[in-house]
């Protein structure tokens, strides 16, 4: 081969070399961003670190309480999962998600315990020190689905409050892409295959008497009408867009 041939070879192959490299490159990061909008929603059998004080949610939320139900009720959940799921062949380096929607499959011990802390992982993500309120494409869903912000609380309020005995309220995405309300009885969630309304939470809220007994004693209602002085709506808005 010629120098000069040579080099024009060479000058071709180094630019597909480059050309190959900057779109393997883009690809690369196209399937990150897929795999960060995938994995936006996940949590994982570890239990995380709050990122606000204990009273940093009074009145609403008293002090107390966040410290014995954070520390003692989902430290528990978090502690048992990981047992059944040693106990039962589970993988716990993959989302917990993975395991609720095939709870059937598995122990009561992993049902009560992979909903527990999954639903308090959750609950501590949704609650803010900071007042926030609905904005973007679901504030624009709840007004869609419910008819007003007003209007969708009062449904969500009533959801909560008819929960007997212990259990949560949820808005969530059900399998129709809908925005819908619904509850669950004790530590269950609408991503499990065994829920009657099934779906993907955007947040819930936890009515068990733990959750707020020292404060409002039997005035769950108190309870809940306080939820909305914490919800954290940015977050609720994270979620619901990741969905």
């Amino acid at each position: 081969m010629k120098k000069t041939s040579r080099r024009k070879f060479i000058i071709s192959s180094a630019a597909v070399t480059a050309g190959s490299i900057i779109a393997a490159s883009s690809i690369n990061k196209l399937f990150a961003a897929e795999t960060s909008t995938t994995a936006a929603n996940a949590i994982s059998f570890d239990q995380q670190p709050l990122i606000y004080a204990y009273n940093a949610l009074e009145p609403s939320i008293d002090a107390m309480t966040m410290e014995i139900h954070y520390t003692k009720h989902a430290a528990a959940y978090c502690k048992n999962v990981k047992e059944a799921a040693a106990a039962e062949g589970v993988d716990i380096k993959k989302p917990i998600e993975e395991v609720l929607k095939n709870i059937s499959k598995y122990s009561v011990k992993m049902r009560n315990n992979a909903g527990g802390h999954y639903n308090h992982e959750l609950f501590w993500r949704t609650l803010s020190p900071k007042a926030t309120q609905p904005s973007g494409k679901l504030a624009d869903a709840i007004t869609k689905s419910f008819g007003s912000l007003d209007e969708f609380k009062k449904q969500f309020g009533d959801a909560a409050k008819s929960r007997f005995g212990s259990g949560w309220a949820w808005l969530l995405v059900n399998n129709d892409k809908k925005l819908v309300i619904s509850s669950t009885p004790n530590q269950d969630n609408p991503l499990m295959d065994v829920a009657e309304v099934k779906g993907t939470p955007v947040f819930g809220l936890d009515v068990w008497e733990h959750a707020y007994y020292l404060k409002y004693q039997n005035k769950r209602a108190d309870y809940i009408d306080a939820f909305w002085k914490v919800l954290n709506w940015d977050f609720a808005g994270e979620r619901f867009d990741a969905i």
